[in-house]
């Protein structure tokens, strides 16, 4: 890579970079930060430092892969395609791989192909209309205890994480919102214990015969959580042994286990995948959406003239009738503002690709089992892409996003 003109920080024995980003990433917290959307050098540290001395194209090592970081839209573009099928998914971490295990964020090819259309078919348009007035009624429980709370102080971020946690329990699941919430609880404490270790260098030979605490404590909240979704499986498989049902159901995990009772063994899914696919999207989407709610909850209290404008939206629309699909296909201003809050705060911070063969990237040939490492958040806050930076202080830079 130096031949081609790409510089990098210095690798360093087993550890590579890591211990210089987990250096960056311990001090940063400890600055001060005025409120401000330009949350990257705080959030990643040592890939804002690292663009800004090498460039926007660098090398970096995790631990003894290299990883090429590149910011520019169309080369991103390129790999994401993928159209010459050189660049496959890294295989997870050991934590990771605990988290998510091999859903539908981890996995590809076939399985991917075959657990995709399982989700495309539980979340598709009308799946989707079917399951408005459950978060409706989630909602309006919700605001009737804020009610309650007029005048003190509300924790929304919690209050969220409880919204999501039983919509998804809910609508997706059938689940209660009781059987649920365990499983959201060990699979935060598990993304706690990745989160640690995500620069922590693994030395292939002693990690065989040695476990660490963390290691030890995953595997044990892994187990848990297999043996909470399979309770629930089992109530499913029950109702329709005793005669209650006559189906697995047609929400997400009704599909999942009539997979897992597929008679033809080409599709049928594995207890395992059946797990790994409830983890995903119990994780990713809870995750996601109380990230996103929460921050744009914020956004609009910072600048109540677009508060105003979701508020007036939404009147014009729905008036004082509930929520609907296709009253939502309306809302403009609201989507423009869940936009730029999914930009200003996005809920990855990256996406990383290995590279399966020599490829040419551009300019760049990059060497089998090198890997390229797609910072989102560098790119959602590139001056460069964008005209302002923050956008929610200038109403016609939003309006043009």
């Amino acid at each position: 890579m130096n031949s081609q003109g790409i510089r990098g920080s210095p690798y360093e024995f087993i550890h590579g970079n890591n211990k210089e980003a987990a250096q960056m990433l311990m001090e940063a917290p400890t600055k001060p930060m005025t409120l401000t959307h330009d949350i990257f050098p705080r959030v990643m540290p040592h890939v804002y430092s690292w663009i800004n001395k090498y460039g926007k194209t660098y090398l970096s090592w995790n631990g003894i892969r290299g990883q090429l970081l590149i910011t520019d839209p169309e080369l991103v573009k390129e790999v994401l395609k993928n159209s010459d099928k050189a660049f496959r998914k890294p295989k997870t971490s050991y934590f990771f791989d605990k988290l998510i295990g091999d859903g539908l964020a981890s996995t590809e090819r076939e399985k991917w192909a075959r657990q995709r259309k399982l989700a495309n078919y539980a979340f598709h348009g009308e799946s989707l209309k079917n399951m408005t007035p459950a978060v409706v009624a989630s909602v309006e429980t919700m605001l009737e205890k804020w009610k309650s709370k007029e005048g003190k102080e509300i924790e929304v971020f919690q209050e969220f994480r409880l919204l999501t946690s039983e919509v998804i329990s809910r609508t997706a699941f059938g689940s209660s919102y009781l059987e649920g919430e365990k499983i959201f609880d060990m699979l935060m404490k598990l993304s706690v214990i990745a989160g640690r270790n995500i620069f922590k260098a693994k030395i292939p030979i002693i990690s065989k015969f040695w476990k660490s605490a963390d290691e030890i404590e995953s595997e044990r909240i892994a187990k848990m959580i297999h043996d909470s979704v399979m309770r629930i499986v089992k109530k499913r498989e029950e109702r329709v042994v005793n005669g209650e049902a006559d189906n697995f159901g047609r929400d997400f995990l009704g599909l999942l286990v009539n997979a897992y009772h597929e008679a033809d063994q080409k599709n049928r899914l594995s207890i395992q995948d059946m797990v790994d696919e409830c983890k995903t999207f119990y994780f990713a989407g809870q995750e996601i959406v109380n990230s996103l709610l929460a921050w744009a909850a914020l956004l609009l209290a910072i600048h109540t003239d677009w508060q105003d404008k979701a508020r007036a939206e939404v009147i014009e629309v729905f008036g004082n009738q509930n929520p609907d699909s296709e009253g939502m296909a309306k809302l403009k201003t609201i989507t423009m503002i869940i936009n730029e809050t999914l930009r200003l705060y996005p809920p990855i911070s990256g996406v990383i690709r290995e590279v399966g063969r020599e490829v040419q990237l551009g300019k760049l040939v990059l060497p089998t089992h090198s890997e390229v490492d797609m910072r989102i958040i560098a790119l959602h806050h590139d001056p460069y892409l964008w005209e302002m930076m923050l956008i929610f202080s200038n109403p016609r830079g939003l309006l043009k996003g």
